[in-house]
């Protein structure tokens, strides 16, 4: 039977989802890869070669402490570029804010890769090198809202965690070419030249990945959801309504998310960092172990990661976004005991469980996060809204966690406050989630009262009337 709905609503969504939605995934899961790839190769060569190459320290802690500063710094950028690029990703649409970041990431860290040590340029080195690593905070800071939300506005609500969890694997599977990419170097050379020039090659590197994202991330087609959301609001803007900017309204209607969405990252953010790469330097630097050893260790975790990102995903469609998350904060939180204590043993089997087992329990925190900030935010804001409370936390989360960790270290000599340090953020978490409320199944349609947009509050995806959607799906 016939029926009058607008062009968006007229396509059910499960016919839409096999139609773009492969490409979108290809396309985001890519593009974030190359992103992460450029961001943790940062975090690696700043555990094993930036305290010798930028640093002219003595002691070898002391050397990774000021490398882990520089990397901490990346992570202040990465608010200011979720506010940029949040703003003008609910404007004027995902995908060219998506290629604007890629393009700025592949660049500072090919400039990264060029760029001469201290015995060359003295102490402009570190201080280039912290501006090349702040450009990448900013460009990370716009990336990882918009291609999670590209996914997620293209998917339906019956599928979204498992789909919208493909560009959250985008973090290990970089993490897994970066970290192999290292390793491959330090297999084919001897310690002398990979500290000369070898390292630089895998920076280098990126110009062709950003290259191959590029041209894939091109060929993808805006969220459909963006478009009848931007056509809306020319309609209010024609009718003489006032339009605030989306900066400003995800502010005013969604402060309790972003706080949620906040707490949410404290234990899933710092027990990342602190298990992909404050580990290379405990293990290099306090341990002894060879840099070998500890890449492959991470190199075999970062890839059941990858794995198991989509089955988490797929479980949060089933059980819920909550549940799951809970089991990887709680996890990871009490794990991080027997982490340090597999680590101390010097086995590469304790090692590469200790890691492994400890990024499942992240891959449970992180896998539902794309799906579950998403479906806290209207269209008009979602960009704005999941960005920021994404990489606010990032703030006060990744950002010092290695900076910390080494800290500890160093004044205790010991594992035990660090690993008192995940926990706490681990409770961080488990509370936030308390306060959160259950988003599987919602809608992401766009819903406002009527009114002004500047004064009317937007309606959730789980309060909106779910008559538009009744023909589209009767008519199938």
């Amino acid at each position: 039977m016939a029926t009058e709905t607008s062009p968006v609503q007229a396509t059910p969504a499960s016919s839409r989802v096999p139609r773009g939605l492969a490409k979108v995934v290809g396309a985001s899961l890519i593009g974030t890869t190359v992103e992460w790839y450029d961001y943790f190769l940062y975090g690696s060569a700043a555990a094993l070669v930036f305290g010798k190459v930028f640093f002219n320290a003595k002691d070898p802690l002391t050397g990774t402490l000021l490398s882990f500063l520089t990397y901490a710094i990346g992570f202040a950028a990465r608010p200011i570029g979720a506010l940029v690029f949040g703003h003008y990703g609910d404007r004027i649409g995902r995908k060219r804010l998506l290629i604007i970041s890629l393009l700025m990431m592949g660049v500072a860290t090919t400039l990264i890769g060029c760029l001469p040590g201290y015995a060359t340029l003295g102490v402009t080195a570190p201080v280039l090198l912290t501006v090349l690593r702040v450009i990448q905070g900013f460009a990370l800071g716009g990336e990882w809202g918009g291609a999670v939300l590209l996914v997620s506005e293209h998917g339906d609500a019956r599928r979204r965690g498992f789909w919208a969890s493909w560009p959250q694997g985008g973090a290990p599977l970089g993490n897994l070419l970066a970290v192999g990419v290292l390793s491959l170097m330090t297999t084919v050379q001897p310690d002398a030249a990979f500290l000369a020039w070898g390292w630089r090659i895998p920076f280098l590197l990126s110009a062709v990945l950003v290259a191959v994202g590029l041209w894939i991330r091109l060929g993808v087609d805006e969220s459909p959801l963006f478009k009848q959301a931007q056509a809306q609001a020319e309609a209010r803007k024609a009718a003489g309504e006032k339009e605030q900017p989306p900066l400003l309204a995800v502010v005013r209607h969604h402060w309790k998310d972003i706080l949620v969405a906040m707490g949410a990252r404290m234990a899933e953010n710092i027990s990342y960092y602190v298990i992909v790469t404050f580990v290379l330097a405990y293990c290099v630097d306090h341990l002894k172990i060879e840099k070998q050893t500890a890449l492959n260790a991470v190199l075999i975790g970062s890839a059941v990661q990858f794995c198991l990102i989509p089955v988490f995903g797929a479980l949060s469609d089933r059980i819920g976004r909550k549940p799951v998350y809970l089991v990887g904060a709680v996890g990871v939180g009490a794990w991080m005991w027997a982490f340090f204590a597999l680590l101390d043993t010097k086995s590469f089997p304790a090692l590469v469980l200790a890691v492994t087992v400890g990024l499942i329990f992240h891959s449970a925190m992180y896998a539902p996060q794309a799906a579950f900030f998403s479906e806290m935010f209207s269209t008009r804001m979602r960009f704005s809204g999941a960005s920021i409370g994404a990489q606010f936390a990032s703030v006060a989360a990744g950002a010092p966690a290695p900076l910390i960790a080494v800290a500890l270290l160093k004044s205790y000599g010991t594992s035990t406050p660090i690993s008192a340090y995940v926990s706490l953020a681990a409770v961080v978490t488990v509370v936030a989630l308390l306060f959160a409320r259950e988003t599987r199944g919602s809608e992401l349609t766009e819903a406002e009262k009527s009114g002004a947009a500047d004064t009317a509050d937007p309606v959730d995806a789980t309060d909106a009337e779910p008559a538009p959607d009744v023909p589209a799906r009767a008519a199938q």
